[in-house]
This record gives C-alpha cells, sequence and structure tokens, in this order.
C-alpha cells in the first residue's frame, strides 16, 4: 500500500521538527557551556586563579591548638596560581570564595605540612660528625651535607655515648590542619 502525498509531507513535516528540535537542545547545550566559561572568568565576584587576593586566616591542629593567625593583623596578600603557599592547599581553598566570605576547611597532610615519613629518622654515628659538637634531646641542630653544602633541619630526638637519633620531618609533619578563612579583598588583572 503506497502512502498518499498527505502522509508524506506530515511525515517530512515531522522527522524536520525533530531535527530542528534536536538542534536547538544542542545550541542550547552550546549556550549553557559558553554562559559557564563566561561566568568563571568574567565574575568578578569569586576567587579563581590568577586573582591577587587579601585573606584573614586562622590555622588550628586537630586539638584545636592555633598554630597561626592574621586576625587583627594586616590580611595575607597573593597571587592565586603564581606563588608558593604553606599550607599548599590554601589557594585551592580559596578559589570559588566571594568577598567577604568565611568558610572553613581540612586539609590533610600532604596538602598542609607534609606526611611524616619515617625515613627521615636516622641514627649517625657521633664518630661521623664535628667534635666537639653537643647534642640535647628536643634541640634543632642543623645538618650540612658535604658533597653539596645543603643544609637541613632536624631535631634531635636521642643521644648515647655513640650515636645521635634525628628526625627531619617538619615539626606538624603528618598533622591536618584545619583554616578559617575570610576573603576580604580580589583584585583582577
Amino acid at each position: 500500500m503506497k502512502k498518499s502525498e498527505k502522509e508524506k509531507g506530515k511525515a517530512a513535516v515531522a522527522i524536520r521538527n525533530k531535527k530542528l528540535k534536536q538542534y536547538a537542545m544542542v545550541a542550547a547545550a552550546v549556550l549553557v557551556v559558553l554562559a559557564g566559561i563566561l561566568f568563571y572568568f568574567f565574575n568578578p565576584f569569586f576567587a579563581k586563579t590568577g586573582d591577587t587576593v587579601a585573606i584573614y586566616y586562622t590555622g588550628t591542629l586537630d586539638n584545636g591548638t592555633i598554630i597561626d593567625s592574621n586576625l587583627n593583623l594586616t590580611p595575607f596578600v597573593f597571587t592565586i596560581g603564581q606563588t608558593e603557599i604553606i599550607p599548599y592547599g590554601l589557594p585551592d581553598a580559596v578559589i570559588g570564595m566571594q568577598q567577604n566570605e568565611t568558610k572553613t576547611v581540612v586539609l590533610p597532610p600532604e596538602k598542609a605540612f607534609g606526611v611524616y615519613q619515617p625515613s627521615l629518622v636516622q641514627t649517625v654515628n657521633l664518630s661521623s660528625l664535628p667534635p666537639n659538637t653537643t647534642f640535647v634531646a628536643g634541640q634543632p641542630y642543623q645538618v650540612i651535607r658535604k658533597s653539596d653544602n645543603a643544609v637541613a633541619h632536624v631535631k634531635i630526638i636521642n643521644v648515647t655515648p655513640t650515636t645521635v637519633t634525628w628526625d627531619g620531618n617538619p615539626d606538624l609533619a603528618g598533622q591536618n590542619l584545619t583554616l578559617k578563612i575570610t576573603l576580604v579583598q580580589i583584585v583582577r588583572k
């Protein structure tokens, strides 16, 4: 049985309408993505990579000990993505914040002061160290490598008549860092 010309016309119109709807959906999706990109790059209200920001912060350990804060002082100013900041997770925490927004983030050790590395605890014979040096457990000490004069800062953890054991990990290695951050200014280039 052959389709009438009228039925063929209706079928062609239906196919054309379906294609037009598909094109409209693709165009709408492209516009949404483009609007998102433009919003990200040109939105003056949210911090992003490349912005210079000024923040107040308080850093605490899991036990509540405050280890650093600039409250009631000058804001800390840095450019997101262009400076090395300790802790390293700070720039990521600021991205997306609005001016005058306050938020709290918990940085794991690898984004804060580093993971504790047992390999940095070493026991050394006193005979291999400079003579007449006094080592006291709990005291800091600088180790200078003879091959390239590199300096390592260590903490003495044990002294015997023939050896000294030191820890080359930073004091706060292995600890989470909780940061309470208030973004006070965003400057675009």
